[in-house]
């Protein structure tokens, strides 16, 4: 995906003009993650279409540039694209359009499926197009013995699958790395995953595992300039540490070591 961000430079003039400095990054939630763990030293593959088009270009010359593996998915139509809208304190708005992301294939993993852990974003579940596909990935990571980590992707569009569609995915799921929001909205259904991790933003993040006390760390300070990809930086922190075998306030100190970066800087992807 492509984020084109405007950084508001007060409220927003409904009908007339504001202000706003605009920049366009690299985006996407897996995207934003396979970036991040190979900046911190992870080999990865990321799995996702982009359009012919000069965004597509643009995004693949990026992502060669941070060492992440791909399949060069290019395909006819438009690379997806997100409008981001962030206010002075550094909160964000997005208006996603997925595009070709919308046609991704079970075809387009890669092969062998050898690795050792897998993160699926929400948003090929969510998206009626490609939702079939996209739970038959699911199945075949799973059938692969490779455990599985879902970031759900946001509550409003959550809101718009079945419930019970929702909780066959989460059967197939060892772990969840959600947001407050996204934790409340999935708690009825999450009770069988074995580990939620929990972002709560100035708050750290916390870990609950069936059977375990929870364990909680705090967040790191940080100049906060945009909370763009931040989620998903701590997520690469997370994994990168959890895929080592590390326990697990370990793989929370990491992420929010990873996050409190992000946060620093405009756009979702790792600095150069």
């Amino acid at each position: 995906m492509i984020d084109v961000i405007a950084q508001l430079q007060g409220d927003i003039h409904f009908g007339g003009d504001t202000r706003a400095q605009i920049s366009t990054h690299g985006g996407g939630a897996a995207a934003n993650v396979a970036t991040w763990l190979a900046h911190i030293g992870s080999v990865v593959h990321l799995c996702a279409r982009v359009g012919r088009d000069a965004y597509g270009a643009s995004v693949l010359a990026e992502l060669d540039s941070f060492g992440v593996e791909h399949s060069s998915l290019i395909v006819e139509g438009t690379t997806g694209t997100v409008i981001i809208l962030v206010t002075p304190d550094g909160e964000r708005t997005m208006f996603p359009d997925w595009a070709i992301n919308s046609t991704i294939s079970v075809s387009d993993l890669p092969t062998p499926l050898d690795f050792t852990v897998a993160l699926i974003s929400g948003y090929p579940l969510i998206d009626p197009q490609s939702r079939a596909q996209a739970v038959k990935m699911l199945h075949a990571i799973k059938g692969a013995g490779i455990p599985v980590i879902l970031d759900p992707g946001t509550v409003g569009a959550l809101k718009e699958v079945a419930p019970s569609e929702i909780a066959s995915w989460l059967s197939h799921v060892d772990a969840l790395i959600m947001n407050e929001e996204e934790a409340d909205f999935l708690n009825s259904m999450s009770s069988e995953v074995p580990l939620l991790i929990i972002k709560k933003g100035k708050d750290g993040a916390v870990a609950l595992q069936q059977g375990l006390p929870p364990v909680e760390v705090e967040a790191l300070p940080s100049s906060v300039i945009d909370t763009t990809g931040a989620g998903d930086a701590f997520a690469a922190g997370f994994i990168h540490s959890w895929a080592s075998g590390l326990p697990i306030r370990s793989c929370l100190e990491k992420g929010a070591q990873t996050a409190a970066i992000a946060v620093a800087m405009v756009g979702a992807r790792p600095p150069r």
